[in-house]
């Protein structure tokens, strides 16, 4: 239940053309302390809820657990959430033999895009495709739980 997860901001629209599946997502948080995120979750048609822990010193590892719910169950946790919310598209994105999730943000975190690789460790390689910009892992104010409170359009 250990997440190893890095992320970077996007250069450009170019994975839009390399996609494989392009999602929305609409997500809102019960609660946001950073020792302990829980986000609630409709991904396309289903719905979920996840807790987060800290991430470790490098931001790169943190424990995460993750269960679907059904969908009038997570819109029914979304009306008690924390003010702010997430609006996104998802793409996925196959490079080499990882799969990048490219966020597009909406509302007030418009402009924001932001690019995440799951990987089995901390050291573990990847290709990067020529899209991909500056890492952002472990800075919190890019974390969604963050976004919801003080988004992009705000800083």
């Amino acid at each position: 239940m250990v997440e190893i997860e890095r992320k970077f901001l996007v250069l450009s629209n170019a994975y839009k053309t390399e996609a494989n599946t392009k999602t929305r997502i609409v997500q809102g948080f019960l609660n946001t302390d950073p020792e302990r995120t829980v986000r609630i979750r409709i991904k396309g048609d289903q719905g979920f809820i996840t807790v987060k822990g800290k991430g470790n010193t490098t931001g790169v590892s943190r424990f995460e657990w993750e269960k679907e719910i059904a969908v009038p169950e997570a819109e029914a946790l979304l009306k008690i959430a924390e003010p702010g919310s997430i609006d996104k598209f998802r793409y996925e994105v196959q490079v080499g033999k990882h799969i990048f999730e490219v966020d597009e943000f909406f509302g007030e975190n418009e402009g924001l895009i932001v690019a995440e690789v799951e990987l089995s460790s901390e050291e573990e390689a990847f290709e990067k495709p020529n899209w991909l910009g500056e890492e952002v892992s472990g800075i919190t104010k890019y974390y969604n739980s963050q976004l919801s409170k003080n988004p992009f359009k705000k800083w």
